[in-house]
């Protein structure tokens, strides 16, 4: 992986060409909560659905995770700070402006983005929130609180269980993953997501107990329209067909008629 310094922070990134005619915008994906690039876009094939679909793909692995470097101060991950982060990738390599998605945490900080940076996002695709990104703070506190637990064993909420497991399965730093959790829980009011006029698409899937609704969000937004994924969680719609079809048609959507018509 390549590395770039976001105001001090050493970052890890990927940017992968096109393999069919190039459609012009760049895309920038941002993963979830004790995820990494690998595991959020390139093993659910959305680097080659991309690619293949003509898009020039930037992945990172945002502070904290991954290859990136590791920070333990709770107040180090902001979602604005996060959110700049991800202009500071597109400042380094030269691009102007991008369509971005994020996934979960991802979408949290993409949001944060098109709010602090409108004229950097073309198009914005929130996937895994919903409502919960105005009427709640993130993943439950007491993930932070797994995240120290002396192993998975212990812990008997579902959620604080799943989320340790899978941190272990991503081989994350147990201890920055609980200072992001504690300094990430930041929701958005309903008077700043207005503001939001970027053309977005808003994927949750139907079985998703984190995400929350996502069509009041829409409706918050300017110009925004919701999808939902069939018989999906919050885990298993990532890689889904019905995901990956409404993401290509709302890009090309932007393509074809250009930003404001999506």
């Amino acid at each position: 992986m390549q590395e770039f310094s976001s105001d001090g922070v050493r970052l890890a990134f990927l940017d992968f060409a096109p393999t069919t005619a190039d459609k012009g915008e760049p895309i920038l994906l941002i993963h979830g909560f004790a995820s990494n690039h690998g595991v959020n876009w390139l093993f659910p094939q959305w680097v080659k659905t991309l690619t293949h679909a003509g898009r020039r793909v930037i992945v990172f692995d945002n502070r904290g995770h991954g290859r990136s470097e590791k920070l333990y101060d709770p107040a180090a991950y902001s979602p604005w700070i996060m959110a700049a982060d991800a202009v500071n990738l597109l400042d380094h390599l030269g691009i102007a402006r991008a369509d971005v998605m994020g996934y979960s945490m991802g979408a949290r900080i993409a949001a944060h983005m098109a709010a602090a940076s409108p004229e950097r996002v073309r198009g914005l695709v929130l996937a895994g929130l919903g409502i919960h990104l105005v009427d709640g703070e993130g993943l439950p506190a007491g993930i932070a609180d797994a995240m120290e637990a002396p192993s998975a064993e212990g812990l008997t909420d579902p959620m604080q269980r799943m989320f340790r497991v899978f941190a272990e399965a991503t081989k994350s730093d147990l201890r920055a993953l609980a200072a992001c959790m504690r300094g990430s829980r930041h929701a958005l009011s309903a008077d700043v997501v207005g503001t939001i006029a970027t053309p977005a698409l808003i994927c949750v899937g139907s079985e998703d107990d984190v995400a929350g609704d996502p069509e009041p969000l829409a409706q918050m937004m300017q110009n925004a329209r919701a999808l939902v994924i069939p018989g999906r969680d919050h885990n298993r719609a990532v890689g889904d067909k019905v995901y990956k079809e409404g993401v290509l048609a709302f890009l090309d959507g932007l393509s074809a008629h250009g930003p404001g018509k999506a």
